[in-house]
């Protein structure tokens, strides 16, 4: 019998002294200087000392952990390392494409910035046709109809993103030894969206002043929220989510300043923003649209985000193209022969106005927040804020006319 009693360990679990208590027979009580205590079996395998955690002591008793280190010394007497044999255990516990999803997240989060972005796909085109299948039962077939519905909904880029994961998820599977075969090895973007072209529309003046006449008239489908952020991406050139994504926090309205930190930035660099009379206006009318949320644009519908969607600009937009993915009967086209645009073309539009206002290509870049090419960009730690507040009230004012007007 140990040297342990219950009322022994509870007592140093209270003192919280960071240390390694030893019972006997290689069972430790863990205290960690942060974190809760554990238990730790230490043993000898090949000459080599080991220890395997057994478990936190608020989920695993003393009498447990005791049994716990009786048959890892059997797992010993039988000439098995008891660590290789939980490594083998947990490998069988990943069965199914989601449990090798959710295996594959933890490199993710790792490697990626933006992790959640696989996340989606997965969680809403790969997992309701896939998640609970066992890996070795996915076939080609399996993946071919969960790329062409994606592509059959009208969203190419996301059916090419979709294989793409889907080839990443079972190369993770044949690393890892569960599998020996890549369902989606065979298909290229061909079989998906096809090849993706880069795109270049900006619109015009003229098309800017049509199209935000026809946001107008339809106020019951295109909300108020969703007139003033295009406004807001035309005038400030700004991305979707960085925009769409905004704490009140980062404004400071009374120097017309707009701090956007970099976390939230895709370029990964903070940038202070300056905000032309117009936009301040905007903001202030989304102040008291805001009903006192933290966001600029919160979330007008119960969801898991406090604020608007990834889509909801886009598919409001769509809309009145008369295209609304996921439903049979589509709506009437509201917007004419006009050619169709989404919207990261509007940030595209505010780069094109810059240009149209003789703005020289490196206070519009910077602008655009990406960052400045070669030596220039190496050399070259200014700024530009001055110029940059100029060119934005340049745009401001050619624009709002056609904004504002009733």
């Amino acid at each position: 019998m140990g040297s342990f009693t219950a009322k022994k360990v509870q007592s140093l679990i209270r003192e919280a002294k960071p240390g390694r208590y030893g019972d006997g027979n290689g069972l430790y009580l863990m205290i960690p200087r942060a974190g809760t205590a554990y238990w730790m079996c230490r043993y000898t395998f090949a000459g080599k000392r080991r220890g395997m955690t057994l478990g936190k002591c608020s989920h695993l008793s003393l009498a447990e952990a005791r049994e716990q280190v009786v048959e890892t010394q059997k797992v010993i007497r039988s000439g098995t390392d008891p660590l290789t044999e939980r490594k083998r255990e947990e490998k069988i516990t990943i069965s199914t494409v989601q449990d090798l999803f959710d295996d594959w997240y933890q490199e993710l989060e790792r490697r990626l910035k933006h992790p959640n972005i696989p996340k989606r796909v997965f969680e809403r085109d790969i997992a309701p046709a896939i998640g609970i299948m066992t890996l070795d039962s996915v076939t080609p077939m399996d993946v071919r109809a969960i790329v062409r519905k994606v592509t059959n909904s009208g969203r190419p880029t996301i059916a090419n993103d979709a294989l793409m994961y889907l080839k990443q998820l079972f190369n993770h599977g044949i690393k890892l030894g569960l599998v020996t075969y890549n369902p989606a090895s065979a298909f290229n973007v061909n079989d998906a969206g096809g090849v993706e072209k880069s795109r270049d529309r900006a619109l015009s003046i003229d098309e800017l002043s049509y199209v935000f006449a026809v946001f107008k008239e339809n106020r019951t489908s295109f909300t108020r929220d969703n007139y003033l952020a295009c406004a807001l991406l035309v005038v400030l050139g700004v991305r979707k989510t960085e925009l769409t994504e905004a704490k009140w926090s980062e404004f400071d309205i009374s120097n017309e300043k707009w701090n956007l930190p970099g976390e939230r930035s895709k370029s990964g660099f903070g940038i202070a923003i300056p905000l032309p009379p117009q936009a301040i206006a905007w903001l202030e009318e989304l102040k008291i649209r805001a009903c006192g949320s933290p966001y600029v644009f919160p979330s007008r519908r119960s969801s898991k985000q406090p604020y608007m969607g990834k889509d909801t600009l886009n598919r409001a937009i769509a809309k009145l193209f008369g295209k609304e993915p996921g439903k049979k009967l589509q709506p009437e086209n509201r917007m004419g022969d006009i050619a169709e645009f989404t919207v990261h073309d509007l940030r595209r539009t505010c780069r094109s106005l810059l240009a149209a206002e003789g703005v020289p290509g490196h206070v519009a870049e910077r602008c655009l927040n990406h960052k400045l090419k070669g030596v220039e960009g190496v050399y070259d730690r200014y700024d530009y804020y001055e110029e940059r507040k100029q060119a934005l009230i340049k745009v401001a004012d050619l624009v709002a006319s056609i904004i504002d007007a009733d």
